[in-house]
């Protein structure tokens, strides 16, 4: 069969293969000159850098490695990553190879490894992480990316049996989704110890801290969901956990939400807080988390208490608002929905959300790259080619199952009893810019329910024609199986779906997944799952300087119109309404019988209610489940009340300031005496020194006025608020990042080393000289153009400062501040997404860490939370 094209890698791309998915050699000391290798160039544990090269000298354990930039890098064998396979070329020779041998003649398995290359060469099917990086690599890999595993047993060596199955499927880089609901909740009666229990939501704090040391000890990250249903008397402790600093820091965390919950919301009813009869002698053995089977058995469950159900569902959306999290699952109508309704109940996600499981659930991935279906003649999709391709990736998919290894039995006898597969999507933003049509329009709708439910069509047909040739899942009954709310959806739409089915059975109980593909979404070059791209263009450092960078598919059409604006269907993910994500995620969910990885982000004033009403649209859509992100929402922080009393006592701000800049303003302790200074800025004053400085320092009266400018910077939104004494500028307080971060941390300690500054000595113009010593200051990236390029934090400083000085009242401060903004955003619309809150990557530790597809994604080394 004939191979269309030999795919070159560079820059980013080819350092993410070869540093995540191609085939190494463990054993660096066979390294040897003409090597291709990633070389260790920043060895620091928290922001290592790696750089591609080719080791050019070697003298012991010492070589040489000239760097895709030309630079020499002596390094030693140690700190090499030494890679077995150069190309892409060379993994997919591995990959067809590998998911072909499962067939049964060498006529097949000759067959299939010609197809399998045809469907992987030029990207045009994607496979999952675990797979790229497993097959035929090592047995002790699994090739699945997504796993749930049993609610724990509700005691001590349950929870540890839990913990150390989550541990060893991490360790073979796995992601993992836990219940929680099955631990009694707190201050529960624990007899055997004479004691009570510390609640579901503490041991969920031990699965964490785990996931976090299994990040530290292994070459990547442990993904971990925690999820709890309703009705479990923790829940409201669960929802908040993460607004107190350090408790689940390495897990998402999701709410397990029923039809009836949503029902007692609508209708403002109470809600019934309860858990099982813990006194029942077969507590210990039969109570698994599913509250509805404890029930059916006629067992005994207590109330704990009654809230009302619009105060609990506040409180979710108070916390997706503050911090995005937690995010919710509409799981009973998931349920209702899903394949696998008869026999094997949803109990959670993974960690990214777009794949519900059983209890010992897995599931493969890979993604159809839709960039590469743009028919140019037609101006339209080259649904043949596309058809062929799905069917093929259908087989690719579930010869996964048959190849990976098994680590635990319990997982070899569920998958090959249902063989739940994964096909999703990436590039879905790439094409619909090729073919002119504006994300989230009207048009678009219409657009993702044909494409996907075409997609849809030929999978399940496929997955027939498998099951009338290698036998249908074991636990298929075709009556059962079509009367899935799913299956209902699909053969209305397409009957001949179901004729086949019944005719030739049902290889798969699912077949369609839409996950994140961050990483390998990156390493294409394409856009990411099926989100819209976060930005056309950003900034990128090198030796040589700032150099503009440009998505490649706006890159070629801003050099095809020079000074021109790109068209509107040019659309990045901040340009659309929240409203328009959850319409979107809904068109494509009526066609996925699994589920989605979407964030639907917000602007930054995005209120609470009308996150509530995004919430309930994406239930009365069908959605089964929604995160959302709403730009600096983890810059919000709890503050204690004698603070804010303090604060309220000052003098107004006289512009209208926003609970950002609020809250950063009242992080800073005024100083009444030089105690409290020396207290508030963290240094030792011995007494000598107190009297010049108490001489020379000018104390804060009790009311300032000024005014708060916000900023983008590369790390996010910057709120920057100029007090001023006498008609200067005195004190100057920063609000950039999540609380609790490196960045927020280091802006407060700009601003109090400012305001020092500001407020000690009469020499010299003060505000010139820090203007002067801020200003052009460069980091990882910068925002704008011209006047408004924004370098770094203290680049907006001195720029707030700069415009601070050029107003002599505050109403023209408010004033000013408001057209600068105004002008901005229209005229920068196309790239004021790239300043969207960020936070440091902790591979790279550049800024920009962002929040997209249910996970946290770096923009600029493709490291992925998630993958």
């Amino acid at each position: 069969m004939k191979i269309e094209q030999q795919t070159k890698l560079e820059g980013l791309s080819e350092k993410i293969f070869l540093d995540r998915y191609a085939m190494k050699d463990a054993d660096t000391s066979h390294t040897k000159v003409g090597d291709t290798v990633l070389v260790l160039t920043k060895d620091d544990p928290k922001f290592p850098s790696k750089e591609v090269g080719e080791v050019i000298a070697r003298e012991g354990r010492i070589v040489k490695v000239k760097v895709r930039s030309g630079e020499v890098v002596e390094s030693s064998v140690e700190k090499l990553t030494l890679t077995l396979e150069k190309t892409p070329q060379q993994m997919w020779d591995r990959l067809a190879t590998a998911m072909a041998s499962v067939e049964a003649t060498p006529e097949k398995r000759k067959e299939w490894t010609d197809k399998f290359r045809y469907i992987l060469d030029d990207w045009k099917l994607v496979p999952g992480g675990r797979i790229a990086a497993g097959a035929d690599a090592s047995d002790e890999l699994t090739l699945f990316n997504c796993y749930v595993i049993p609610s724990p047993k509700d005691s001590r060596g349950g929870i540890m049996a839990t913990l150390s199955e989550m541990t060893e499927i991490m360790a073979r880089g796995g992601g993992v989704g836990i219940n929680l609901s099955s631990l009694r909740p707190r201050r529960a009666v624990v007899k055997g110890v004479n004691g009570s229990s510390s609640g579901a939501v503490s041991w969920g704090g031990l699965f964490s801290y785990t996931t976090g040391l299994i990040e530290q000890g292994g070459s990547r990250r442990g993904a971990l969901m925690l999820m709890m249903n309703d009705w479990h008397p923790d829940v409201v402790d669960f929802i908040t956990v993460k607004q107190s600093m350090g408790q689940i820091t390495n897990a998402n965390l999701s709410v397990c939400v029923s039809n009836a919950f949503m029902k007692a919301v609508k209708e403002d009813l109470d809600w019934e807080l309860v858990y099982p009869d813990t006194t029942d002698p077969e507590y210990d053995e039969l109570w698994d988390g599913d509250l509805d089977k404890w029930r059916r058995m006629g067992k005994a469950v207590n109330p704990y208490r009654t809230v009302k159900a619009r105060e609990v569902w506040h409180t979710i959306i108070e916390s997706a608002w503050k911090s995005a999290e937690p995010g919710v699952v509409f799981m009973e109508y998931y349920n209702q929905m899903s394949n696998s309704w008869y026999f094997n109940p949803i109990i959670c996600t993974n960690p990214c959300g777009e794949q519900g499981l059983p209890a010992w659930g897995v599931c493969n991935l890979s993604a159809i790259n839709l960039s590469k279906f743009y028919d140019e003649e037609n101006h339209d999709v080259d649904w043949k080619e596309l058809a062929k391709v799905v069917q093929f990736s259908t087989r690719f998919l579930d010869n996964v199952i048959d190849k990976t290894p098994y680590h635990f039995e319990e997982n070899r006898l569920n998958q090959q009893s249902e063989r739940r597969v994964g096909l999703g999507s990436m590039g879905l933003a790439e094409l619909m810019i090729k073919l002119g049509i504006r994300y989230g329009s009207p048009e678009s709708l219409e657009f993702l329910d044909r494409i996907y439910g075409f997609m849809a069509r030929e999978a399940y047909l496929a997955s027939a024609d498998i099951a009338a040739e290698k036998g249908s899942f074991t636990q298929f009954d075709a009556d059962q199986f079509l009367q899935s709310g799913f299956m209902k959806s699909m053969t209305s739409v397409y009957p001949e779906v179901g004729a086949a089915i019944k005719s030739k059975g049902m290889r798969n109980v699912t077949v369609i997944t839409q996950a994140p593909t961050g990483s390998t979404g990156t390493m294409v070059g394409t856009s990411t799952g099926i989100e819209p791209y976060f930005a056309f263009e950003y900034y990128r450092q090198s030796r040589l300087g700032f150099d503009k960078q440009y998505v490649p598919i706006a890159q070629q059409w801003k050099d095809e119109h020079p000074d021109q604006e790109l068209p509107d269907y040019f659309v990045t993910a901040m340009d659309l309404s929240a409203e328009d994500h959850i319409r979107a995620q809904a068109a494509i969910q009526k066609w996925v019988d699994s589920s989605i990885s979407k964030t639907a982000n917000c602007p930054s004033d995005f209120t609470v209610e009308e996150t509530k009403r995004l919430y309930e649209l994406a239930f009365d859509l069908g959605c089964k489940g929604v995160t959302i992100y709403r730009d600096g929402s983890r810059d919000v922080q709890v503050l204690s009340t004698e603070k804010k009393e303090d604060k309220k006592a000052d003098a107004p701000v006289a512009s209208s300031v926003p609970v950002e800049a609020e809250a950063a303003k009242t992080t800073a302790s005024e100083p009444a005496s030089l105690t409290r200074l020396t207290e508030s800025l963290s240094v030792n004053i011995d007494a000598k020194t107190e009297q010049v400085f108490d001489k020379q320092y000018k104390r804060r009266p009790q009311a300032l006025r000024g005014a708060t400018y916000k900023f983008n910077t590369p790390f996010g939104m910057a709120y920057i608020t100029i007090n001023d004494m006498n008609g200067s500028p005195s004190e100057i307080f920063l609000n950039v990042g999540k609380a609790g971060s490196d960045v927020f941390a280091m802006s407060e300690a700009l601003g109090r080393v400012c305001s020092l500054f500001l407020r000690y000595g009469d020499h010299g113009n003060k505000v010139e000289l820090l203007v002067k010593h801020l200003k052009g200051i460069g980091g990882s990236g910068a925002i704008g153009f011209g006047a408004n390029r924004v370098e770094s934090i203290a680049d907006a400083v001195a720029k707030a400062l700069e415009m601070h000085g050029e107003q002599q009242e505050v109403d023209e401060y408010v004033t000013a501040t408001q057209e600068v903004l105004m002008e901005t955003t229209a005229q920068y619309a196309v790239t004021r997404n790239a300043a969207t809150s960020l936070d440091l990557c902790p591979s790279c530790g550049s800024a920009s860490l962002i929040n997209s597809e249910g996970c946290k994604n770096c923009s600029q080394c493709g490291y992925s939370r998630c993958s």
